[in-house]
């Protein structure tokens, strides 16, 4: 990528910097972890890329795409580490020395039951496109091209379902 691409991007970026947000903030859900994708963004740009890029927008979404989905992988990656750490740590202690018990009171058992009902009833108000990606992704662990294939969408489609799905529970949930 030549000098010119990349400030023709950083021209790019300016221009669509608050779309970007928006964008990262309904993908994210957060604010303050969409401005820090958005900096990612703005690093990935500078970087020599060294082919042409047709669509500049779309290639600032399509980076911006990737790097929530590697945050999600990351988080992801970690949780099973700490998971597997935690479950080594307890599977090998000495007599004497088990750890607490780490089961709720029957206030946050209440509080637990409260939430998934609230949940359960979030889920059911969904499009039921929507309703069935979400189930098939989030719930089954299918991944986006799986959906598609099951559903006889198209990935984007899946996407977009999602996209819905994720703002009904935001709405739902945070209300």
């Amino acid at each position: 990528m030549e000098p010119d691409d990349v400030q023709g991007l950083e021209a790019l970026y300016d221009a669509h910097r608050a779309e970007l947000l928006r964008f990262l903030i309904a993908r994210t859900g957060d604010p303050a972890e969409a401005e820090d994708i958005l900096q990612d963004v703005w690093i990935k740009i500078r970087s020599p890329m060294g082919r042409p890029i047709a669509n500049g927008r779309a290639y600032l979404h399509r980076i911006a795409h990737n790097l929530v989905i590697d945050r999600l992988r990351q988080r992801q990656r970690q949780m099973r580490r700490e998971r597997l750490w935690t479950d080594q740590r307890t599977g090998h202690a000495e007599p004497g020395t088990e750890p607490a018990d780490t089961s709720g009171n029957a206030e946050d058992a209440m509080v637990e039951r409260e939430e998934i009902a609230r949940l359960a009833s979030a889920l059911a108000t969904l499009p039921p496109g929507a309703r069935r990606a979400f189930e098939l992704h989030k719930l089954e662990g299918l991944s986006h091209a799986e959906v598609a294939g099951r559903m006889g969408i198209s990935k984007s489609g899946v996407e977009k379902h999602m996209a819905v799905a994720m703002k009904y529970l935001r709405r739902a949930l945070l209300d």
